[in-house]
């Protein structure tokens, strides 16, 4: 099966609605972020405050996404999600009524925070519902499962370019206040279809089940700390686009330009599809890594934002690939039952530094200018090589000791990776798997 194959049968399975509504329900999560930094920088005067705010919202995020992954691995997406959609919608309105209103910093701060602790995250739970819906697949499944994972990356980084732009779209032609009601609107209809959407019965067994096995391994957290780097390039890279942008008089275009970073992502994400399979996911981080912190540089010589549209462009390229390895990865080290918990996990790691490099970027803005915001971005990809390069060994033998397990189910279990591929570097498909035959179930 080819990568367009795998792709249009992937639409053919779960059909256009469900793909344009698992899309558009993950806008707000995009928006919300930029147009709460956007939104807080504008009405206090104070970029510091902004980040402070945009991180609050981030970093609560974080912290409610695993548990709202868990009750969705055990009682399934729908309630959880639909909770979270109309909770969410509620918040964004509330705190932009707030902001536009000229409440005090803290208190914007605790209410960004409250904000984030109620958005629901629709991407890593649309990774979910793939194993499910590529159950009857037979032997095809797996590479369904590694095109679906590639999509699903590209789709978070496209979301990443629209929602930005929308913003800056939005902030520009009425105001950042209009943006992240905007969001709120977007959130309580798709957010809400999302979780109505047929797909979701099938993500649990019932009210009973609980997932077992344990998520936090020694694996598993060096994909959290290597997620939270690209985390961190994405809070910074935002902050010091938005600087440079009000620099120039033009706050607006923030959002088009950091655009512009999640437009290459996704076409380099689509493209993954295309690797040959010999090539292991631990490698492909590697790589991805090494690629960033080569692209990165050039934003510390950027002075004018069309020099940075073309920087951000560029480096955009890197990032889709790192962050599909890195979820692919998670998705095969974690017990059945608990793929639910992982990706939201991962998605809050991503949370958790996006909220630290935006934080110590915008204090470092204040003082010293966009450069100094993008140093941040810089440093966060030297970290994300140094982790890829000292942890293969590591990453290696849990994909080896996935494959025993998933060998020792039964006949029912769909395998990973085995010993031979893994001790050559690779993988015997190169992308996530499914771990069991029986995903509708338990994912």
């Amino acid at each position: 099966m080819t990568a367009l194959s795998s792709y249009a049968r992937l639409l053919r399975l779960a059909g256009p609605a469900y793909v344009a509504v698992a899309f558009l329900g993950r806008l707000p999560m995009a928006m919300a972020q930029l147009g709460t930094l956007l939104l807080v920088s504008t009405a206090t005067g104070r970029y510091g405050l902004g980040g402070l705010a945009a991180g609050c919202l981030a970093v609560a995020n974080a912290a409610g996404a695993p548990v709202a992954g868990g009750l969705a691995d055990r009682y399934g997406q729908r309630p959880v999600v639909l909770v979270q959609s109309l909770a969410g919608a509620a918040a964004l309105t509330g705190l932009t009524l707030l902001a536009d209103g000229g409440a005090d910093g803290p208190l914007l701060a605790v209410v960004a925070a409250l904000t984030g602790l109620a958005l629901p995250q629709v991407g890593p739970l649309a990774r979910v519902r793939w194993r499910p819906i590529t159950a009857d697949a037979g032997p095809e499944r797996r590479r369904l499962v590694d095109a679906a994972f590639s999509y699903e990356g590209a789709a978070d980084e496209a979301s990443f370019a629209i929602g930005p732009a929308l913003v800056g779209l939005v902030a520009v032609a009425l105001s950042p206040a209009g943006a992240l009601l905007t969001a709120a609107a977007l959130l309580a209809v798709f957010g809400t279809a999302f979780a109505l959407h047929p797909t979701a019965r099938r993500t649990t067994s019932g009210p009973h089940a609980r997932p077992t096995g344990r998520l936090l391994t020694a694996a598993f957290t060096v994909l959290v700390v290597a997620q939270s780097a690209v985390g961190v390039l994405f809070g910074a890279t935002q902050t010091g686009t938005t600087v440079l942008a009000t620099q120039a008089g033009q706050p607006g275009l923030a959002g088009l330009v950091h655009a512009v970073l999640g437009i290459g992502s996704a076409l380099a994400g689509i493209g993954t599809a295309f690797i040959p399979a010999r090539v292991g996911q631990q490698r492909r981080v590697l790589a991805a890594a090494a690629a960033m912190v080569l692209l990165s540089w050039p934003l510390l010589l950027v002075g004018t934002l069309p020099a940075l549209t073309a920087a951000v462009a560029v480096l955009g390229c890197a990032i889709a690939p790192y962050m599909i390895a890195v979820f692919s990865l998670g998705e095969r080290v974690v017990p059945p039952g608990r793929t639910g918990a992982a990706m939201t996990a991962l998605a809050s790691a991503t949370g958790i530094g996006y909220a630290l490099g935006s934080t110590v970027a915008g204090r470092l803005a204040d003082t010293h200018g966009h450069r100094a915001a993008f140093a941040v971005t810089v440093a966060a990809t030297v970290v994300a090589l140094v982790l890829a390069a000292t942890q293969q060994g590591r990453l290696t033998t849990a994909l080896d000791a996935a494959a025993e397990e998933a060998d020792a189910t039964g006949p029912e279990a769909v395998p990973v990776a085995g010993a031979a591929a893994a001790s050559s570097g690779g993988t015997t498909d190169g992308t996530a798997a499914p771990t069991t035959a029986a995903a509708p179930a338990s994912p």
